[in-house]
């Protein structure tokens, strides 16, 4: 079992930067793959980015490619996600995730999630 918690989120204007946190309890946070995902009003969740167990590999979601920046550190049992060149559309609420496999996008494939984390990007 390992539960999540997001923190970070909040209110930017255009073109700022943002960074998000995911705590993990338990001590087998290595054993899993740590996902981003996001959610906008009326939208379904979507994916972000994804990064593997030793950090080694990751993966962005094309419109965050180049501005956001997923990282993680097992020794803190901690994932991030540092936002830059923030835009509007960036606006959603946004949850980590976790899963045994990597390479998957889709949310079925995290078995753990966080409760979520509001983002809201001004214009």
């Amino acid at each position: 079992q390992v539960q999540l918690v997001e923190s970070g989120g909040g209110l930017v204007q255009a073109g700022g930067s943002l960074g998000l946190s995911c705590s993990a309890s338990g001590r087998t946070f290595s054993s899993y793959v740590m996902g981003w995902f996001r959610q906008a009003p009326g939208k379904e969740r979507e994916f972000v980015a994804a990064i593997n167990w030793t950090g080694g590999r990751t993966d962005y979601e094309d419109s965050v490619k180049g501005r956001f920046t997923i990282s993680r550190d097992n020794a803190k049992n901690t994932a991030y996600l540092q936002m830059n060149s923030l835009k509007p559309e960036d606006t959603a609420v946004y949850y980590c995730a976790a899963s045994i496999r990597y390479g998957s996008r889709g949310a079925g494939a995290y078995v753990y999630w966080g409760q979520g984390t509001q983002v809201t990007v001004s214009s």
